[in-house]
């Protein structure tokens, strides 16, 4: 019989085997990157965004309509200020050192545009690096981000925080060939449907940029392959939270499909899995603690606790490498009970290399990467794959 702290050591052990390996598998091509033109995308600020939207409104009135609202103004104009100031320095940096650069935005950032330059360089945090890797459609293109806020936001996608503040330093490790190659898996997804206009693109995040992402048609019979990748994930399910997602789901080909009764599917790639993956699945110190106390250990949830402990390498290893082939699916709040699921026995959280879903839903969803939302009623099917060539194209700098 083990004891608790054998228990404890073996599972730390094969975390950090599992953290030490998980970023070595880079490709052995060739580093070099081509700088002479850099396409910025800058994020647009949540200032930016109100203007837009009250695009009739005086820059008087809409402070006031901000201000009547319980929003702190200044706040909003301090961090409108800290960006602008952060993206103006990434660009005369990059002019600086000889570079041809343009700076677009969610709204006029374009295919074309991304096609002439040589790198795509997001400014801003890990939305705004969604947004720029969402029109580079081949594994050809690098794209690297720069954290225009490290001190509000993580920005895992982007170069580690450190840069934020030695940009030229950035720029000359990438020029000198001082990285690794990161090919970042996505998801490719194939919709079926009955009907043409449940192919066009809904926009999440309140601004719709026009040709920002083109409109399906249906090559044959209902079925199109989705003009946006998921770098993130992909997730199906009804809009409205409160109501129950009725979907059936087939993975790796298999020749069964699983009724299911939930709160949506999840399916996310290994990129992801330090985002929405990792929050649906984490177990928090409050959980095992009272695991633990049903064997009668005397289980705390303090920092250092055996509680916490546990939880830390539980959640530790829900990450996988962003360039594993495999996906992550995860089902919401799986109802298992009666005749739920059909038939018994699917895992609730697992991986696959093909996930395929057919919505028996009313008025559902389908959303790649929280930006970008197709119609998933009743009798559409999303078939879930991933394809190396559809690789995002990043980089890990060299200390």
């Amino acid at each position: 019989m083990y004891s608790i702290q054998t228990i404890v050591k073996k599972l730390h052990f094969g975390t950090n085997i599992f953290l030490g390996v998980s970023f070595k598998m880079f490709s052995d091509e060739a580093k070099f990157i081509k700088t002479e033109k850099v396409l910025v995308v800058s994020k647009l600020s949540k200032y930016e965004h109100e203007k837009i939207r009250h695009k009739n409104l005086s820059e008087q009135e809409l402070e006031a309509l901000i201000r009547n609202r319980g929003t702190d103004y200044e706040k909003l104009i301090h961090h409108h200020e800290l960006h602008n100031r952060f993206k103006e320095n990434v660009v005369s940096t990059l002019r600086n050192m000889g570079c041809e650069v343009e700076v677009v935005n969610r709204l006029n950032y374009t295919e074309d545009k991304v096609e002439k330059a040589d790198v795509i360089v997001p400014t801003g945090g890990d939305g705004t690096f969604l947004l720029a890797a969402s029109k580079v459609k081949d594994n050809k293109k690098p794209v690297i981000g720069f954290n225009s806020d490290p001190n509000r936001s993580e920005g895992y996608l982007c170069l580690p925080k450190k840069y934020s503040t030695d940009i030229r330093g950035a720029i000359e490790k990438l020029q000198m060939g001082k990285f690794d190659w990161l090919m970042r898996s996505r998801i490719r997804t194939t919709l079926m449907v009955s009907e043409e206009e449940n192919l066009t693109p809904i926009y999440l995040h309140g601004i719709d940029a026009e040709d920002s992402i083109p409109e399906c048609s249906c090559s044959i019979s209902g079925v199109k392959i989705l003009p946006v990748l998921a770098l993130n994930e992909v997730f199906m399910g009804e809009k409205l939270a409160a109501k129950v997602s009725h979907l059936q789901m087939r993975l790796n080909g298999s020749t069964q499909m699983t009724n299911l009764k939930c709160s949506g599917i999840c399916v996310s790639t290994g990129t992801g899995s330090t985002s929405w993956h990792l929050s649906i699945n984490r177990l928090p110190a409050q959980s095992v603690a009272e695991l633990l106390r049903l064997i009668d250990i005397d289980a705390t949830e303090g920092k250092d606790s055996l509680a916490t402990i546990l939880s830390e390498i539980y959640n530790k290893n829900l990450i996988f490498p962003p360039d594993d082939k495999r996906m992550g699916y995860t089902i919401r709040e799986l109802i298992s009970a009666g005749v739920w699921p059909q038939p018994k026995g699917i895992k609730p959280r697992g991986f696959a290399t093909k996930v395929e879903v057919k919505s028996n839903c009313f008025d559902a969803s389908l959303v790649i990467d929280g930006g970008v939302s197709f119609n998933f009623n009743d009798g559409a099917i999303a078939l879930l794959e991933v394809f190396p060539e559809d690789a995002l194209r990043t980089v890990v700098l060299k200390d």
